[in-house]
């Protein structure tokens, strides 16, 4: 990437950004929002990741959407379902988002 983009925190505003990965790097042991194929959502804190983006949560509140089609009454019917695991894998081929949580949750 020809550009540098800098990101002004209020801990360090010297942080450098240089391609997407680090974006992540500066999200470590801070919480952070995944969202992964099948609709499933993570909110935990980021202790470590790979360049595939297989990543290691802790304190994890997982959230799964499912949704079901009555064939009979053609209507949907949306269930959600949540968990929290002390200390998650997450292989990277699933991870669609990563993100900080967002502030209303």
């Amino acid at each position: 990437m020809a550009d540098t983009l800098v990101a002004g925190t209020a801990g360090n505003s010297a942080s450098m950004v240089e391609e997407p990965l680090d974006l992540v790097r500066l999200s470590l042991d801070e919480r952070i929002y995944v969202k992964l194929r099948g609709d499933r959502e993570l909110r935990g804190r980021l202790h470590a990741y790979d360049q595939h983006l297989n990543m290691v949560l802790g304190d994890v509140e997982e959230t799964i959407t499912i949704v079901e089609v009555n064939e009979q009454t053609n209507t949907q019917s949306v269930n959600t379902v949540n968990r929290k695991v002390p200390m998650l894998f997450v292989r990277g081929d699933g991870v669609i988002l990563v993100s900080p949580p967002s502030r209303s949750s």
